[in-house]
Parts: structure tokens; sequence; C-alpha cells
């Protein structure tokens, strides 16, 4: 049995690559949270939840071998079961999906927001653990589905204020590049390799990439032939999917978002043809912020019937580093606890000033009742640090009148109003924007 000591002698960090939210890191998160509900819901999705355990057999065959076996936290339960903290959501939704496939109504529109973990190298933009916006389309195999899924990560950007200088999404048909690949007498056993290849182009310094390519079986002419199909900006033109999937962007008012790219493949096995990934073009590095595909085959791979699927998904952590560069957080959601400060003006007046938060609680109003009585000004200054934009004093002139003092400490105003009056009153303040 493992023992600890009662007693701590310093402050113990946390788990690397994990973090703290505090207060307003978290009202940061929720902001971003609240406008991923509101993209997803004007396209009529739904959220669900899943496990934030799972086995690591669901991920064995499905996810690829760099993230089972190296970037996966595993363990042995009490029972001698191998669990893992989930590292993505595809394979969970897959089996969800699979075990009430009778008795759900197709086509699906789901997505969910949580935690996920790898264990990876932490660094800028990158952790341990991880929230992740996932959102998928099950049942329709059409382009224009596929269509759809870009539709909604160009929607959430343009939402946020991100526009078509500042981010990319580029697409990409599997199938396509698998029919080159065939062109090139790679066999089918090799094509996943080939495949991964691709996808650290431009992760690798090219004589490193083609040494890699080297040793995966390609000949210096195929490797030749290779290159000469990645440089193709045309190549999408052979692929029915991707012109019907770039005519619904148009259609859509997207087209000005998304780009044909060869190179993205995305590394998870599963993606059957259409790839997608968006990228940062901010910044002084072009990073990765979501990327996603059509995944036809895993709900049959988890035991359910064939059955075609789309969608993406997105970690909290690079979107909220551009996000913060570029100034496009508002400044409500720098987070202010409360609309309201109700003083307390003396030990005598406490109970009567938290009746008075009660009230305005009741009308609506984000209040702080303050719960010791002592001077206004300090009051005042706690009020001013945690953003709190109306204090209300109920001195004992006021308690006898039945009236309150409401102070706009933005545009250093204030008015002594009947006490019903006190909610309208702070209302009609909130109306006015102090100057920015």
């Amino acid at each position: 049995m493992l023992k600890f000591p009662l007693v701590m002698k310093t402050i113990v960090p946390s788990v690397k690559g994990t973090r703290d939210f505090y207060p307003e890191e978290m009202v940061a998160r929720a902001w971003l949270y609240q406008k991923m509900r509101q993209v997803s819901e004007s396209f009529g999705y739904q959220e669900y939840e899943a496990p934030l355990l799972e086995t690591i057999e669901l991920y064995a065959a499905k996810s690829g071998e760099e993230l089972v076996n190296q970037q996966s936290f595993v363990f042995s339960d009490r029972g001698g079961d191998l669990i893992t903290l989930r590292p993505e959501m595809t394979p969970s939704l897959a089996r969800m999906v699979a075990q009430r496939q009778k008795q759900l109504v197709f086509p699906l529109r789901w997505w969910s927001w949580g935690p996920f973990w790898r264990y990876e190298k932490p660094q800028k933009g990158r952790t341990r653990e991880f929230f992740q916006w996932n959102i998928d389309l099950i049942g329709p195999d059409s382009p224009e589905a596929d269509a759809e899924m870009i539709a909604i990560a160009a929607t959430f950007f343009k939402t946020l204020g991100l526009t078509a200088s500042d981010v990319v999404i580029q697409i990409n048909d599997r199938a396509l590049i698998n029919e080159e690949l065939a062109g090139l007498d790679v066999p089918v056993e090799k094509r996943p390799d080939v495949l991964t290849l691709i996808d650290r182009k431009s992760k690798m310094a090219p004589v490193e990439w083609d040494a890699y390519a080297l040793e995966v079986g390609l000949s210096n002419g195929q490797l030749d032939r290779l290159k000469a199909i990645l440089a193709n900006n045309e190549l999408w033109k052979k692929s029915p999917r991707l012109i019907a999937i770039f005519k619904a962007l148009e259609a859509m008012g997207f087209q000005e978002y998304v780009r044909y790219d060869s190179g993205v493949i995305r590394g998870l096995l599963y993606y059957t043809s259409t790839v997608f990934e968006a990228f940062d073009l901010s910044g002084d590095v072009k990073r990765s912020i979501l990327g996603g595909g059509r995944y036809d085959n895993l709900m049959s791979d988890v035991g359910g019937d064939p059955l075609p699927a789309v969608g993406f998904a997105m970690g909290d952590l690079i979107i909220t580093l551009i996000l913060q560069r570029l100034g496009l957080i508002p400044a409500e959601a720098a987070g202010s606890p409360a609309q309201v400060l109700v003083t307390a003006f003396d030990q005598q007046l406490l109970p009567a000033s938290l009746a008075l938060a009660h009230e305005l609680r009741q009308a609506g109003l984000k209040v702080i009742g303050y719960t010791e009585a002592g001077k206004l000004p300090r009051q005042f200054k706690f009020a001013d640090r945690m953003k709190i934009r109306i204090a209300v004093v109920l001195g004992p002139d006021e308690y006898a009148q039945e009236l309150v003092t409401v102070k706009d400490l933005a545009l250093g105003r204030q008015e002594t109003v009947s006490r019903k009056l006190a909610a309208a009153t702070i209302y009609k303040m909130l109306e006015s924007r102090p100057a920015s």
C-alpha cells in the first residue's frame, strides 16, 4: 500500500502536460465552448458525450500504431483489463452508434466538447491534456455531406472573426491519392505506409523525407513521380467527389476559405476518402487548427453495420493562441464574475444588504453581496479589480427612506433611487457603454 506524508512541505506541482484553469481562463474557455455550441446547433447538430475511459482494444486496430503504442495513457485496472484515457473521440462515437444502430434516426448530426489525453512532448500549443470539439455527420455518403462538415469549420472561423487571410482549409481525397499510387505500381499493402510518408512531408526536411521514402520501399523513379503528383495543383479535377465538394462550398459562399492540397492525408488509419485540415496563416509558423475527413468503415470495424460518416476534431490550444494573438477574444470573455456588487455599509445593515442582493438576483442580475462590513473605498476597489461595473450602497439614510444608491463605476456617475427601482436603474446603466 502506498504511503504519503500527512503534511506537504512544499506545493505539489500539477502533472506534466496538464493545465490549471483559473477563473479568467475558465471564462475564455466557456466563451469558446459557447461559440462551438452556437455554430453546431445552427447546422442542426445535437450534443452528446462518451466515457473518459475506454478499453485500449477500441483503438488498437482503428487509430494507428503511433496513437496506441506511443501516445495513449494506458493502465491495467483491478480486473486486469487494459484501460486508456481517451486520446480521441471517433472510435467512441462509432461504438456508441453501433450499440444502438437499430434505434437511432439517421442521418445523425452529433457534436461534443470535452477533455482528451495524449502522451506527447509538452510545448507551446500542445499539452498532454486538452479539450476538443468533435462534430460528425453519420449516414450520408454524398460529397455534399463532406462539404457541410467543411462549411461548419468555415462558419466557426467567420463567427470568431477569422478571415480567409487568417486561416485556410485544405482538402484532399485519399481515394484519389490511392488511385495515383496504384498508377505508380505501389502494392496495396504498402499504400498505408506511403500515405503516412505523404502526411509527414511538411514536417520533415526534404533530404530526410527522401531517405524516409526509400526506407518505405519506393524506388527513386517512384519517388520522382510521387513528387510530381504532389506538386500537381490541378489533380483534384480527376476526383468527382472533390469537384462536387468545391461546387457545394462555392454555393454556400465559403470558396475563399478552402483550397486543394495533395499533401493533406491525415495520419489516422480509418479515413477512407475526403480529408481536410485547417491551418493558421496569421502567424510566423503555419500550424494546424483542426482536421477531419470521411471514415466509412469504422462502424463495421467496431461491430456495427457498415455506415458512412464524416467529421472533424479541433483542440482548444491552437485556436485560443490565435485568437489571443489577434485580439479576437472579447473583453467580456476576460471575465467578470458579476454585474453588480452590493456593498456592506456596516455590520448592523449587513442583513439588509444581503436581502437586497437576493432581490437583484431575483430580477435576473448577476450579483455579489459583500459579506464583511468595512470601508466602502476598499469594496469599490474590489469591484474595480474584479471588473464589476455597478456598486450598490445601502447606508443608514438610504435604509431609513427605502432608497439605494447605484454607482456606475465605469462612467463615474451615481443615482439614488427607490429600492423598488434599483434593478431597472441598474439595467439602464448597463445599457450605456463606457468609452473604449
